[in-house]
């Protein structure tokens, strides 16, 4: 089955500064926090000096035109690699996630569903659940991720990269859910979906939200993503521009046309 089968510009003289806002990263105590993270693709310098901090249960929205660095971010956070972290700390439950490798932020409680989902060629639906189950501190039971998502369990016992790109998503989902994660860093969830199927991911991560699960939501789609947040971080060309309140980005107009085109 594929998703297909599932059913007024303002020019402004000039850009204001958003940055200097009451939530920004400087208002501890917070559950997660990067500070002056500074990271390179090669010569490429990508992330400058992003700060921003987490409570315990929000959901963020990381927002920002193509190319503004919400993807490199999410990736300095999970400590990919790639973008090289040079400088900046990142802090969660007061573990130092900065002095760490990627596995090692997983096990401290980080989870990261990138884009393309990396579901496991070879492995059944089931299957791609119960490795994410093997390393210690599961999380969800898979029964539960079937109730949650009940499209999985009747594909239970079918190979996971032969499922629709919704599916995809919600297996990639499931997989991050059956581990005890503290942080759930989400890259562009509805990106290529049918707009039924990101209305059903959506209900997902509205329950997501009602457990209490932190979560970075990067998406494209900035005014579902909005919709959905407490909070968010708009980036422009690597940096910081707005922290503050899901609702004021809504109620502005002008920092969605500077920033978001919308």
């Amino acid at each position: 089955m594929t998703d297909e089968s599932l059913m007024g510009e303002i020019k402004m003289p000039e850009r204001k500064d958003f940055s200097a806002n009451a939530n920004a990263a400087a208002t501890a105590p917070a559950f997660f926090s990067a500070h002056d993270i500074h990271a390179y693709y090669g010569e490429s310098y990508i992330v400058q000096g992003v700060s921003f901090n987490i409570h315990e249960g929000e959901i963020l929205a990381l927002l920002g035109r193509n190319g503004a660095g919400k993807t490199s971010t999410l990736r300095a956070i999970a400590r990919t690699g790639s973008p090289q972290v040079t400088h900046g700390e990142i802090w969660l439950d007061h573990q130092p996630l900065h002095r760490m490798k990627s596995y090692e932020a997983a096990q401290a409680g980080l989870s990261l569903v990138p884009e393309d989902r990396r579901i496991i060629a070879g492995l059944t639906v089931e299957e791609n659940l119960e490795l994410a189950r093997i390393a210690p501190h599961p999380g969800w039971e898979i029964e539960r991720v079937y109730e949650l998502f009940p499209r999985l369990g009747e594909r239970r016992n079918q190979e996971g990269i032969t499922l629709s790109g919704g599916e995809q998503q919600m297996l990639a989902i499931g997989r991050a859910l059956v581990r005890d994660i503290k942080l759930l860093l989400l890259d562009e969830p509805y990106e290529g979906l049918a707009p039924v199927i990101v209305d059903e991911i959506e209900k997902t991560l509205n329950v997501i939200k009602a457990q209490g699960i932190t979560t970075v939501l990067v998406e494209q789609n900035a005014l579902r993503a909005l919709a959905l947040a407490d909070r968010a971080v708009i980036l422009d060309t690597g940096s910081v521009v707005f922290d503050g309140l899901a609702s004021e980005v809504l109620e502005n107009e002008q920092l969605r046309h500077d920033y978001l085109a919308i």
